[in-house]
């Protein structure tokens, strides 16, 4: 690592060219590029130990107990009425737009937003029984399960 370094510096200087010549004090010049280079080999230096197969990967980030509702979700559309589940399959759950939505059924759009509205008030609800969703204080999902018991 030595070699390695000593030759870095000389090369830096004979990059210098004339430059390196014309210096005031090369002595200093060289032991401040030295030092830079052993300061840089230290901070770029990495010691990687290998990981055991048998470990679990924790960079992996869970899913929030929100995003983990999708097939709770999935399984609760044919419990509600039938205006619910499409007016929340087409807006909430496809791409259809509210604005689109209301001139394809001919409501007003602020029909079409109180319609949702209710519709995802009833989801909510039917969801909270079947789901066993539990919420924090502040409003958010925090926890739910179905029969094997919770995920909090």
């Amino acid at each position: 690592m030595a070699d390695d370094l000593l030759q870095d510096v000389f090369f830096k200087a004979m990059r210098e060219g004339r430059n390196f010549c014309e210096l005031e004090n090369p002595r200093a010049w060289l032991f401040r590029v030295a030092r830079n280079a052993l300061t840089d080999s230290h901070r770029l230096r990495k010691h990687w130990v290998p990981v055991p197969d048998h470990l679990r990967d924790e960079r992996a980030a869970e899913r929030a107990p929100v995003d983990e509702l999708d097939a709770c979700i999935n399984a609760t559309l044919p419990y509600l009425a039938e205006s619910d589940r499409d007016i929340l399959q087409a807006c909430d759950l496809g791409p259809m737009s509210q604005e689109a939505y209301a001139r394809a059924q001919g409501l007003s759009l602020p029909a079409t937003k109180a319609r949702i509205r209710r519709a995802r008030e009833r989801l909510r609800e039917v969801l909270a029984r079947r789901c066993n969703v539990v919420l924090d204080e502040s409003g958010n999902v925090c926890c739910h399960g179905q029969s094997e018991g919770l995920r909090c």
